[in-house]
C-alpha cells in the first residue's frame, strides 16, 4: 500500500470555505471535458476554422484567456480536477499509477467534487458523448467509490432535482483514430485544407505534419459541433438558463512538444463558462489553473469547499488573482520523467530534474501518434532546422527560462543569460517554495516496487515488445544515474 504523507497546509492558498454566490435555487452544473485539446477556437483567436458553439459560450459567458492545466497528461490532470488538488499533493502525479498491486488512497479530508455535490442533494452523472460509451472516462490514479456518480446522464434524476454532470468528449483523440476521424469529416462535410496552415516554428512543414495539424483542427470542429448538440438538448429540455455550462480540456494537444511537456502547447487549455451568475461577454486575462473549476463550481452551487482544497474560486468578489500557475510532469506510462514549471504573466521557468535524458524519450503510447511519427520522419530525412532539432537533443538543459511576450513559442532559453539572472533566481525560489508548501510527492522518486507493480499490468494488457524494451531502458538509465 502506498502511504501518503500529510498535506502541508498553506494559509494563503487554503481556506475553510469558498466565497459563495447567494442563489435562490440550485443551478445545474455541467462540465464538458475534452481530451487532448489546446485553445484552437475562434474565441481564442483561431482563424483557420470556425467554432460557433464554443464562441457562443464565450459570448454569453466568461472566457479565461490564460488557463493552464496542472498536469499535461490525462490521469494526473483528471485526478487533480476532480479533487481540486494538485496531483503532486495527493500522490497521483504518475500517469496510470495505482493500477497494480500497490494502490493509492486519498488522505483524509481530500474529497471528490461529485461526492460534495451528492451531499448537497445533487444528482451526479458522468457519461460519454458517444452512445456506445455508457460510462464517462474517470482515469483517476487513486481508489475511489464509483457510487460518487449516480448515473451516466442527468435524465436519471428525480423531477426538479439539480444535477452535477460531466460529459467526456473524445476531443483531440479523434484525430488518432482513423475511423472516428473519417466519421467526423463525413459529418462535417469536408476536411481542413493543409495548404495555408500556420505552424509553430518548432514543427517542419512536411506533408505528414501538415496533415496531422489539419486533423487536429477537424477534431476541434467536430468537438464544437458536439457542444452545439448538447446546448440544443439543454434548450429543448428548457433547462439551459438554469444550467452553468463549463467547457474545458484535460490538457493540451498531443503533439511532439505538447502533451506530456510543460510548454504552453501542453498546458494551455480552453476554459469557458456560461450560465446563471456569470456575466456575459467577460474575457479574463488573469492566470488560473484547471483545478480552479472545482472551487468555482462548488461556489456557484453554494456548497462549501473542503479545508484542504487548493483550488481557488476565481469568481469570488474578494478573489486575489494568482501571480503564477504551476504544472508538473512525472512518469507517463512506462516512461520515467520529472519536470516542474512555474509560469507568471511574463516568464516561464521549467526545471528538468533528469536532464541527461533526451527530450523525446521512448514512449510506446506517444511514439505511435501521427504527429510524432511525422516529426521523427522529418528528422530522419534531414528536413529540420536548428530550432526543430531541439526536440531531438540527446540531453536537456537543467533549467529553462522563457520571456513569453517576446518568445511565445518558448524556443530561446534565457537561463544562462546574465541579463535574466535575477528572474531565474526568483522563479527558481518560487518553484522550490511551491514544491515544499504543497507537499510535492514527486520529490521522492517512485520506488522500483511501485513501478514494477504498474508495469506488470501494462505488459499483461499489451503484449508489446516495444513496451518491454522501454521498461528495460528506463531501469538501465536509472542504474546509470540518468
Amino acid at each position: 500500500m502506498k502511504s501518503l504523507t500529510p498535506l502541508i497546509l498553506l494559509s494563503l492558498t487554503v481556506t475553510l470555505f469558498a466565497a459563495e454566490t447567494p442563489r435562490r435555487e440550485k443551478p445545474n452544473i455541467l462540465w464538458l471535458v475534452a481530451e487532448d485539446m489546446s485553445p484552437h477556437f475562434g474565441c481564442y483567436g483561431e482563424k483557420v476554422i470556425q467554432t460557433p458553439n464554443v464562441d457562443r459560450l464565450a459570448r454569453e459567458g466568461t472566457l479565461f484567456e490564460r488557463a493552464f492545466t496542472t498536469g499535461p497528461i490525462c490521469s494526473p490532470a483528471r485526478s487533480a480536477l476532480i479533487t481540486g488538488m494538485y496531483q503532486t499533493s495527493i500522490g497521483a502525479q504518475n500517469h496510470r499509477s495505482g493500477v497494480g498491486r500497490e494502490k493509492i488512497h486519498l488522505a483524509p479530508g481530500v474529497e471528490l467534487v461529485p461526492r460534495l455535490f451528492q451531499a448537497a442533494g445533487y444528482y451526479t452523472a458522468n457519461g460519454g458523448y458517444y452512445p456506445a460509451q455508457r460510462k464517462g472516462k474517470t482515469d483517476y490514479n487513486f481508489e475511489f467509490d464509483p457510487h460518487v456518480y449516480d448515473g451516466t446522464d442527468w435524465s436519471g434524476r428525480k423531477p426538479g432535482q439539480a444535477f452535477f454532470a460531466q460529459i467526456q468528449l473524445l476531443g483531440g483523440k479523434t484525430r488518432d483514430l482513423p475511423a472516428e476521424l473519417a466519421k467526423a469529416r463525413q459529418q462535417l462535410g469536408d476536411s481542413t485544407p493543409t495548404e495555408k496552415l500556420p505552424l509553430p516554428p518548432y514543427y517542419p512543414r512536411t506533408p505528414g505534419v501538415l496533415e496531422d495539424w489539419a486533423a487536429t483542427l477537424d477534431a476541434v470542429r467536430i468537438t464544437d459541433r458536439q457542444i452545439g448538440e448538447i446546448l440544443a438538448r439543454l434548450e429543448k429540455e428548457g433547462i439551459l438558463e438554469q444550467t452553468i455550462v463549463c467547457f474545458i480540456s484535460d490538457h493540451g494537444v498531443s503533439h511532439a512538444r505538447g502533451k506530456q511537456f510543460l510548454y504552453d502547447e501542453g498546458t494551455h487549455i480552453p476554459f469557458v463558462m456560461r450560465g446563471p451568475g456569470l456575466a456575459p461577454g467577460q474575457r479574463r486575462k488573469d492566470l488560473i489553473e484547471q483545478i480552479d473549476l472545482a472551487a468555482m463550481s462548488l461556489a456557484l452551487a453554494g456548497i462549501p469547499r473542503p479545508a484542504l482544497m487548493q483550488a481557488r474560486n476565481a469568481l469570488a468578489s474578494d478573489y486575489r488573482p494568482r501571480e503564477a500557475v504551476f504544472s508538473a510532469r512525472d512518469r507517463a506510462d512506462e516512461t520515467v520523467d520529472h519536470i516542474r514549471s512555474v509560469r507568471t504573466e511574463r516568464f516561464k521557468y521549467i526545471r528538468n530534474f533528469l536532464p541527461l535524458r533526451p527530450h523525446l524519450q521512448p514512449n510506446a503510447y506517444k511514439d505511435h501518434k501521427p504527429g510524432v511519427i511525422a516529426v521523427r520522419a522529418a528528422e530522419a530525412a534531414g528536413q529540420l532546422d536548428d530550432v526543430q532539432r531541439l526536440l531531438f537533443a540527446p540531453t536537456r538543459a537543467p533549467e529553462e527560462l522563457y520571456e513569453l511576450a517576446a518568445d511565445p513559442w518558448e524556443i530561446r532559453n534565457l537561463a544562462a543569460d546574465p541579463a535574466h539572472a535575477a528572474t531565474l533566481r526568483q522563479l527558481r525560489s518560487r518553484l522550490d517554495r511551491w514544491m515544499e508548501q504543497t507537499d510535492d510527492h514527486g520529490r521522492t522518486p517512485e520506488s522500483e516496487s511501485s513501478y514494477d507493480s504498474d508495469m506488470a499490468v501494462y505488459v499483461g494488457r499489451k503484449a508489446n515488445p516495444e513496451l518491454q524494451k522501454n521498461i528495460a531502458l528506463m531501469k538501465q538509465w536509472a542504474r546509470e544515474g540518468k
